[in-house]
């Protein structure tokens, strides 16, 4: 998965100048929070999965390679948490957003086409980054396809957006529950996945097994209204475009949590406020899944995934919040605020340049030896893609740093 980029709307600690007015104050936790995802993006670059195999007998390897790749369907490792923290950020940084366009005298009509224009951009800035290949389950994209209905959401009262939310988990755990389940006929190559999938489950819990759920059905039409050199049957992962749906919900929790960071609460009750909120997300978000009431599974984004994700996030709002904002901390925080402050370049930049740069460095810091490629000097080979990896990420960063001393910030 790739997941999305958080819109920039809220934050940096660093040397802003005064604010014009409250509604354009930035938080530097929300900065660094979103910088934190984005560096997990291009933890990839690190390739932990290639060391734990050249060194199979190391737990630590091996325990961070799991952590790099996402889960074959339910549950969640720390690389299943890069796309809800980001859908979650969108929301966060919504009513920041809104609130500074009003404050530079925008008219409500403007604000509104902005963010309509913004969604149009997401979904086909996510397209052009799958190489324009007409599917919708891109980070971007399943941003772009609700932030629409989030920004009208962001209109109404705190009510509306908690209602709406309920309806979206409700609904769309009706859709599946009520989707038959396959017969003895049911021709499973057609889906892409075996009877006998390690994954999938069995009873009432079955219906969001993999590739054999509305969601999936509704792909194989929709996906097929667009030019392919083959019709579409299944994705190999699992996603499906309709999960934009229950993304919204994800996006509608960090809304009421920006909400909740713009309010005149006192800042340790805006902590408690998002712990408790993180608690009983994952507490309920993991029940559903351990009844088998609905599964907590990422790759089509289930009601129970929106609230054991959307806890995790939560409470990492509110470790960053307290650290950064209550407690004053922020020098630390300076290099994750350099890459949230500019996600979007980020996002783009992780797509288009790590292979350019991975072989850059390839050539110019590995030599070969009787055993293989070895980083010159101090690495062995067995560590050598961790090491370029740590090289690529470097360079990315010293590039967004440059951006930053420029104050180039590529928005949408």
């Amino acid at each position: 998965m790739s997941a999305p980029a958080p819109l920039a709307a809220t934050a940096t600690v660093t040397q802003p100048a005064p604010p014009a007015s409250p509604a354009a104050v930035r938080l530097g936790s929300v900065d660094a929070y979103r910088g934190l995802v984005m560096l997990l993006i291009m933890a990839e670059q690190l390739r932990t999965a290639a060391v734990a195999k050249a060194v199979p007998d190391s737990p630590v390897w091996r325990f961070l390679a799991t952590q790099q790749e996402h889960v074959a369907w339910t549950g969640a490792v720390l690389h299943d948490m890069i796309q809800p923290s980001f859908s979650f950020l969108v929301g966060v940084a919504l009513p920041f957003s809104v609130g500074n366009r009003r404050a530079r005298g925008l008219s409500p009509e403007a604000v509104t086409g902005h963010a309509f224009l913004r969604a149009l951009i997401l979904i086909l800035l996510g397209i052009i980054l799958r190489s324009a290949s007409y599917t919708f389950e891109d980070t971007l994209t399943q941003i772009g396809l609700g932030y629409g209905f989030l920004y009208l959401l962001a209109l109404r009262s705190v009510r509306v957006q908690w209602a709406a939310l309920a309806v979206i988990l409700v609904g769309y755990w009706l859709a599946f529950a009520l989707w038959p389940l396959p017969g003895p006929n049911f021709d499973w190559a057609s889906a892409g996945v075996s009877p006998d999938f390690a994954s999938n489950a069995t009873g009432f819990a079955a219906h969001w097994n993999k590739n054999t759920n509305p969601a999936w059905a509704f792909d194989t039409w929709f996906l097929n209204l667009f030019p392919r050199e083959k019709p579409f049957q299944f994705n190999q992962g699992g996603y499906a475009t309709l999960s934009f749906i229950p993304t919204l919900g994800t996006m509608i929790l960090g809304l009421i949590a920006g909400e909740i960071l713009r309010s005149e609460r006192p800042k340790v009750a805006k902590v408690r406020w998002f712990v408790i909120a993180g608690v009983i997300g994952l507490a309920v978000g993991w029940g559903l899944g351990a009844t088998g009431i609905c599964p907590v599974v990422k790759r089509i984004w289930t009601p129970s995934w929106v609230l054991f994700s959307g806890g995790w996030c939560f409470l990492g709002l509110a470790a960053f919040y307290a650290v950064i904002d209550v407690c004053g901390w922020r020098a630390w925080a300076f290099p994750l605020v350099v890459v949230g402050m500019n996600s979007i370049a980020a996002y783009v930049m992780d797509h288009l340049l790590p292979a350019f740069l991975r072989e850059t460095l390839q050539n110019h810091l590995t030599l070969q030896t009787h055993f293989g490629p070895r980083l010159i000097g101090f690495v062995a080979p067995a560590y050598a893609p961790f090491a370029i990896g740590v090289g690529v990420i470097a360079l990315l960063w010293l590039i967004l740093y440059g951006m930053w001393r420029k104050k180039i910030f590529l928005r949408i």
